[in-house]
């Protein structure tokens, strides 16, 4: 108190009982960096976990905020109930200084009694030998791939109580003159240098820097994905991840880099980059100053809490990138700035968004947040129809007309209206928004006819797009290495379809087949299929799939906004009923083809001017056929297709206009 400290940052099972015990006496927000599962601490150890783990368990959930080292670290924690938005995520940084070995490759491998020739390919790994570690997957593994690459080697770096076990092991498969225990190895840059592959087998982690240090060293790395690990090894592009405990896995991997040296010098240069560039030691320092620098300003001014409510969490990519894109929007305008978000799967959400999420249909938690919030918006795409279901169209009528007998100024944000064709509901739709609505942005102008057609006057009314073209593609390297898992050639030619079940399609699939296969014949395209909801499209994908004469690649699990839209730019032509798998393509300047179930798809196709489309009643072979062929041409007009990408993203600029009026941070 005397020294006016502004905060207390604390960490491990003492401090942080002295952080929580100091909490309320002095009043100022305490922190805690969290670096490993608190529960798996004292591991072995029934004593320290009983008294120190406990201490711990119970300290952490008295604290104001935590710092979780990895984000999957921060995962783990949302998962046990702590408040997402009051973690952090920090990852363990790394001096990037060229550094120049003690010794050189050979001088090395004598002096921990290695015995390997210049023909040798080394592979390493520095942890030290407990289970957690799960050192004898890697040694499994490492016998495995030496089947079948005699010339390959195994240096473990470290010491620990599984030492003669592991040693006993390696002798038992037959590997013990080709398996080297270095024991406590403190040179590691010698080490890192004496190796062509660098490994990580854990069965839990945070964000080891065993990972950045041999990425600083250049070497390509096969790790189980496990913690953070994914966040700095992007699969098949730097590196290469397994399951935990999947020996047979490692052992492909293990192969894969043996027999190409330019692959592994490839990977290498690539992990380097990333690692210098996202995790070296000044990114963290960077880091831990934002994030006291964000807890001194919530603890000073408090949070805005904003109300978010769309169908989320219910596995749909299109509907789950709306909550991405408004998110990532406010954010941008407002760092610091709460979030209550209706969803099906709300600890998904949490842990996705890093918000708080709660379910749907929770009505009295709803009241609850509109009682506190600043305002409420009511989520992008086709909320406000009864073609699917009239009591899903009255529970978003309830929320806007509840939101704002509460107190929240309301907004309809990127929205898709209609079609409504019930009489009653119709008036119903028209009276309460022009009751209780505010402002009302809109993504074609088909929605804006419909609201002229409801009478819908009073709410601030203006044409944008969908909120997702804001969204940008994963990097190129995450993509190639998504389409190396599954065997698809990065500089391929192929034809995107993203298919959807519907009355009706069923009698389709011959035609899409028949379409997939004239591609394939007459300008090389290969048939993707790729979901946006995959428990509903994958079937359907298979449908046409059974009825293909020509090779072909499906998706079948679902992969982020970012990752979709960079699978989909990799496309030639995107044939798609879903909405979303158009805006996704279209964005990237994609040659787009609709296959029409609901007006939306037609009304988005001609507001970007890509209206090559048919309805899926009277679509044929041939209407198909020439619809592809129109795409393919198009692909020639470059002038067209970049055009097109301006004008969503000047549209989608509108809904950012708006929310700038309800979400501008404090001045003082």
């Amino acid at each position: 108190n005397r020294r006016a400290y502004q905060l207390i940052h604390c960490h491990g099972s003492r401090a942080n009982m002295i952080g929580a015990l100091l909490r309320k006496p002095t009043g100022l927000p305490v922190v805690s960096t969290v670096h490993s599962d608190y529960r798996l601490d004292y591991l072995g150890r029934p004593f320290s976990r009983l008294t120190y783990g406990t201490i711990n368990t119970i300290a952490l959930r008295k604290l104001d905020y935590r710092i979780g080292v990895s984000d999957a670290m921060v995962d783990l924690l949302i998962h046990r109930r702590f408040d997402p938005e009051r973690l952090f995520s920090i990852y363990n940084g790394l001096d990037f200084t060229p550094r120049t070995p003690a010794m050189d490759r050979a001088e090395f491998l004598r002096s921990v009694g290695m015995e390997a020739d210049d023909n040798c390919v080394i592979v390493g790994i520095a942890a030290r030998l407990n289970p957690v570690k799960d050192i004898a997957t890697l040694i499994r593994g490492f016998v495995r791939a030496h089947a079948s690459f005699p010339a390959l080697r195994l240096l473990i770096a470290g010491d620990g109580e599984e030492m003669a076990a592991l040693k006993k092991l390696a002798a038992d498969l037959g590997v013990a003159k080709e398996v080297c225990f270095a024991g406590w190895v403190s040179d590691t840059d010698s080490f890192y240098h004496a190796l062509d592959i660098n490994t990580l087998t854990s069965l839990s982690e945070t964000f080891p820097y065993v990972l950045t240090e041999g990425a600083r060293a250049g070497l390509p790395t096969v790790s189980s994905k496990v913690g953070g690990v994914s966040y700095l090894i992007d699969h098949g592009a730097n590196g290469f991840l397994f399951p935990p405990g999947d020996d047979k896995a490692l052992a492909g991997h293990l192969l894969t880099l043996a027999r190409d040296p330019a692959l592994r010098k490839t990977m290498g240069r690539k992990l380097y980059e990333k690692a210098k560039r996202e995790f070296s030691i000044e990114a963290t320092i960077q880091r831990q100053l934002e994030i006291y620098e964000a807890i001194l300003r919530y603890e000073k001014h408090g949070r805005d809490q904003v109300v978010i409510c769309g169908a989320y969490g219910r596995g749909n990519a299109g509907d789950d990138a709306i909550l991405l894109a408004i998110l990532r929007e406010l954010r941008s305008i407002n760092p610091d700035l709460s979030f209550q978000v209706f969803s099906r799967n709300p600890m998904d959400t949490r842990q996705t968004y890093r918000v708080n999420a709660f379910y749907t249909f929770h009505f009295w938690k709803a009241v609850h947040c509109f009682k506190k919030a600043k305002f409420f918006i009511n989520g992008g795409g086709s909320l406000m129809q009864d073609v699917t279901s009239y009591r899903s169209l009255w529970f978003y009528l309830w929320t806007l007309a509840a939101a704002k007998r509460y107190g929240c100024p309301v907004i309809m944000y990127g929205c898709g209206i209609g079609p409504i064709r019930n009489p009653r509901n119709r008036q119903r739709t028209a009276r309460v928004m022009n009751r209780y609505v505010d402002a009302i942005t809109l993504r074609d102008p088909d929605s804006q006819k419909e609201l002229a057609a409801l009478g819908v006057t009073r709410p601030r009314i203006a044409l944008s797009a969908d909120t997702t073209v804001s969204l940008p593609p994963a990097p190129a390297d995450v993509v190639d290495g998504i389409l190396d898992s599954h065997g698809i050639p990065r500089e391929g030619r192929y034809l995107g379809f993203v298919l959807r079940p519907w009355p009706g399609f069923e009698e389709k699939a011959p035609v899409i087949a028949a379409a997939a296969d004239y591609a394939y014949e007459t300008y090389g395209y290969t048939p993707v299929f790729f979901p946006i909801e995959p428990r509903l499209d994958v079937p359907a994908a298979q449908r046409v799939i059974q009825r293909l004469h020509v090779p072909y690649h499906l998706f079948t699990e679902g992969y982020t906004a970012a990752q979709t839209i960079g699978i989909l730019s990799r496309m030639q032509v995107v044939v798609s009923m879903r909405l979303h798998g158009l805006i996704f393509a279209g964005s990237q300047g994609v040659p787009l083809v609709g296959i029409v179930y609901d007006q939306k798809v037609s009304s988005f196709l001609s507001y970007v001017g890509q209206d090559l489309y048919e309805d899926l009643t009277t679509l044929t072979q041939d209407r198909l056929k020439a619809l592809i062929d129109g795409a393919v041409s198009r692909r020639q007009d470059t002038d067209f297709l970049a055009k097109s990408v301006e004008r969503l993203r000047q549209m989608e600029r509108v809904n950012r206009e708006v929310l700038e009026e309800y979400a501008a941070p404090h001045t003082s």
